[in-house]
């Protein structure tokens, strides 16, 4: 399909460098500087064969990718099974685990289907999502427990009121914030190119800390029904308290963290990373403790402090969304001014309306899959713009730029009957 805006493809004088289209920083996420601005390619099926930018970009050197670290997280995760699982069943016993973790799938897909919803239209490769669940039900989890020890010998021995205060409002945060939010600077070295900004902190981060919640919440349910002489009102008491009033609390704490981390992963820079992940974890160490700080006014807090912040973090992330989005629709606009979409298609493929109207439509003609599909391998092409734009690892960039421009046709003629 042609453009309607002839664009810097669509002749022999493309846009000289430095150059920065008025409108291509629409939104503070993911600006560019001059210097790092470059045309989209031409379409050749619309443009002179010499002119198609494609044809004159030098191959890259390429990364192992993300199985170095898939191997190597799942060694890791295997081995924190090796101590995480005895350490449950030793406090829950075998009908207390059993019964804890069926209950801790309720509260954990709801966080999962927040992240799904979040990440719905430029989703973070699966394998990925596996990874920081598993670190965040596993790894973190073992790190805590490894690390508790030390802690326990800095706590107050004067009475167990004090040395129990210590370890939930001093050593819980500090711990397993730190432990959680490792998981994100692995991530971010290892797999920068799929955690580029504010959005994938945020859906990784919960990704964590729903995995981590997950196996403490078979602690907390198990450890009801093993110990307590009424199981099933502990049970039911704990669960609201855990399940339904605050399924998102650990989300929240790690979630701030992830946010920093990803604007810091705009700079593309590991210094950046590893600053950006010591000042995260002090907001979530912080909102840590104050959770776990609540006593006898705890429901008074809860409603008067803990609830705003969840409706702010709420809205927060519409922000984000929002902002994202229009980040998204100038780049395809980009690629529409070297005919490869149409405006119209932009507006379909870029906003939430559009992206509506375009499923409704395909859905009563049975192709609302490959629309999804259309759609996201066009936001992924506008995030992959995003990544050349940054100025760092170009060629590489323009490489997995060119293999999306070559699926669009293909994914362009499945939607049409």
């Amino acid at each position: 399909m042609t453009s309607n805006h002839p664009g810097p493809g669509s002749g022999h004088q493309p846009y000289p460098r430095p150059y920065l289209e008025p409108s291509a920083n629409p939104t503070w996420i993911g600006r560019i500087q001059p210097g790092n601005y470059q045309p989209a390619p031409g379409n050749p099926s619309q443009l002179p064969q010499q002119t198609w930018a494609g044809s004159q970009v030098p191959r890259g050197r390429r990364t192992p990718g993300t199985l170095p670290l898939l191997i190597a997280g799942g060694v890791l995760a295997l081995g924190s099974l090796l101590l995480v699982v005895p350490f449950l069943l030793g406090n829950t016993g075998v009908t207390g685990f059993v019964i804890g973790f069926i209950a801790s799938l309720i509260p954990l897909s709801v966080v999962l289907l927040t992240v799904r919803l979040i990440d719905r239209w430029e989703p973070e490769p699966k394998r990925l999502l596996w990874f920081a669940f598993t670190w965040g039900a596993a790894v973190s989890i073992a790190g805590t427990l490894l690390i508790q020890p030390v802690f326990a010998l800095a706590a107050p021995t004067t009475s167990e009121e004090a040395f129990t205060y210590f370890m939930a409002t001093v050593q819980a945060p500090i711990v397993e914030e730190f432990t959680k939010s490792l998981g994100l600077l692995v991530l971010i070295v290892a797999a920068r190119k799929y955690f580029d900004g504010p959005v994938d902190g945020v859906v990784f981060a919960f990704t964590i800390a729903a995995g981590f919640a997950f196996t403490e919440n078979i602690l907390y349910f198990g450890r009801e029904i093993a110990s307590s002489t009424d199981p099933g009102t502990d049970l039911v008491r704990i669960f609201i308290l855990r399940g339904v009033m605050s399924p998102f609390a650990h989300a929240l704490f790690t979630g701030t963290t992830g946010l920093i981390m990803g604007f810091a992963a705009r700079r593309w820079h590991t210094g950046y990373a590893v600053l950006a992940f010591f000042v995260g974890l002090l907001p979530a160490m912080f909102l840590h403790n104050r959770w776990n700080s609540m006593g006898q006014d705890f429901l008074v807090d809860y409603f008067v402090v803990q609830v705003p912040i969840f409706l702010a973090a709420a809205l927060g992330i519409i922000f984000l969304r929002v902002a994202e989005g229009k980040l998204t629709r100038q780049r395809l606009l980009e690629y529409a001014r070297a005919g490869w979409f149409t405006p119209a298609e932009v507006d379909m493929l870029a906003t939430s309306q559009g992206r509506r109207q375009a499923i409704r439509w395909a859905t009563s003609r049975g192709r609302a899959h490959q629309m999804r599909s259309f759609i996201k391998g066009a936001t992924a092409l506008a995030f992959t713009r995003q990544r050349i734009l940054s100025g760092r690892d170009v060629h590489v960039h323009q490489q997995d730029e060119l293999e999306h421009l070559r699926g669009i046709p293909v994914l362009r003629a499945a939607v049409l009957p």
